[in-house]
């Protein structure tokens, strides 16, 4: 026994570090890939805005198709070779975006990471597997930071070494981080896989009809998609927001910054404690919480007039992301056959992808149609939208605190 927890204890510290370190690869360049597109022509304001959404958005739609896909493939043949598969893909594909000279050759790595997508969800899944059941929450939770943390660190380092070197030395740095993920994953992480002699058959059906509660796993990941889209609605227009409570006045980008990353701190601290009081109180509890207080921190975001109060109450954002997205895939983890953990971590991915591209259009048009206030209203009311389809469909959950979750 000591041995095995020694051995869940080592995959969680080794893969901390990987996401950690994916993380950071991965948002290092986000910041200034429109500027990077910039670069590859001479281009019109509205065909600038077309190639550089086009670049973005293109990563999303791949990973939303082919992460089912890597998923039953990771069940077949196990977590640790998808973990290579990503690392060492998006290592070559993205240090190879340090190279390319034509927007459509940019385009195409874009495409490709897509297809290299998935570390973040199998590393979700070979710790939920690993993981003692009643340790799962917590493990899930600490995980979060780690790809959090990557995500908080990685564009002030990539605005830095962007700023001392160039844009395109930036791509080549972040390969050569992923390549240290792919040697460190290839080496320290352990996997006790055990082809299940009996996956095939159970295969045979529909992927729904395996679960023994299929209602239970859509409405998480259509959760995960609600969630994910509200986050992403406000990225494309917290900065513009930020001008105009500052009245264009003062440092508005450096705060705008900071403004950015609260939520990624608060998730950071609150992610590992939340998840320990779902194992010992109730994930169940967790989740009524994380909806709850996300819908009363987004409404007065749309309404504040100081931008002190937005940073208070963006803060407190990062507190419900640190109750929600854990909490969805320990609910997932607990209730999935161990042969399909795999499986539905992509779908988990798959859906949260959705999210990112439906929240980017919605942010742009919701804004365009009302204003940026009108955004956070949006968000809020989806999110409550969500909480009452949950509480229809997973009745254990409209009476969260008179029995453990």
């Amino acid at each position: 026994m000591h041995g095995a927890l020694v051995g869940w204890r080592r995959n969680l510290a080794v893969l901390w570090l990987g996401t950690f370190i994916a993380g950071m690869g991965f948002s290092e360049v986000m910041p200034f890939l429109s500027l990077y597109v910039s670069e590859l022509g001479h281009f019109s304001h509205s065909q600038l805005t077309m190639y550089s959404g086009l670049t973005y958005a293109v990563t999303f739609f791949v990973v939303a198709v082919v992460s089912p896909l890597w998923g039953k493939l990771a069940d077949r043949r196990g977590r640790k070779i998808m973990l290579l598969r990503s690392s060492l893909g998006m290592a070559i594909v993205i240090g190879l975006m340090g190279f390319v000279h034509n927007i459509w050759m940019l385009i195409f790595l874009r495409f490709l990471q897509g297809l290299c997508a998935g570390y973040i969800p199998n590393a979700s899944a070979l710790i939920a597997t690993e993981t003692p059941k009643e340790s799962s929450g917590t493990a899930i939770g600490i995980l979060t930071t780690g790809y959090v943390s990557g995500n908080l660190i990685g564009p002030i380092l990539g605005g830095v070494l962007a700023q001392v070197f160039s844009i395109r030395l930036t791509f080549i740095i972040t390969g050569c981080l992923l390549l240290i993920v792919f040697f460190l994953s290839l080496f320290l992480v352990h996997e006790n896989y055990r082809p299940d002699p009996h996956a095939v058959v159970k295969q045979t059906g529909s992927l729904l009809s395996q679960f023994k509660n299929p209602t239970l796993i859509i409405v998480l990941l259509v959760s995960t998609m609600i969630i994910q889209m509200g986050n992403n609605s406000i990225t494309p227009i917290i900065s513009l927001y930020v001008q105009q409570l500052m009245h264009n006045v003062g440092p508005i980008t450096v705060v705008a910054g900071i403004i950015a990353a609260l939520p990624g701190i608060s998730t950071l601290l609150s992610a590992p404690r939340l998840g320990h009081l779902g194992d010992t109180r109730g994930t169940g509890r967790i989740l009524v919480f994380g909806f709850v207080f996300a819908i009363l921190m987004y409404f007065p975001q749309g309404f504040v007039s100081s931008i002190w109060l937005l940073g208070v109450f963006r803060f407190m954002i990062g507190i419900s992301d640190g109750a929600l997205f854990p909490t969805v895939q320990t609910l997932l983890s607990k209730n999935t056959p161990r042969h399909l953990t795999g499986t539905i971590f992509s779908w988990n991915q798959s859906f949260q992808a959705l999210g990112s591209m439906l929240g980017s259009l919605a942010g742009g048009v919701v804004s365009n149609w009302f204003s940026y206030s009108g955004v956070f209203i949006f968000t809020a009311i989806s999110l409550l939208l969500n909480f009452i389809v949950v509480l229809f469909f997973i009745p254990e959950l409209r009476h969260p605190f008179q029995k453990k979750g």
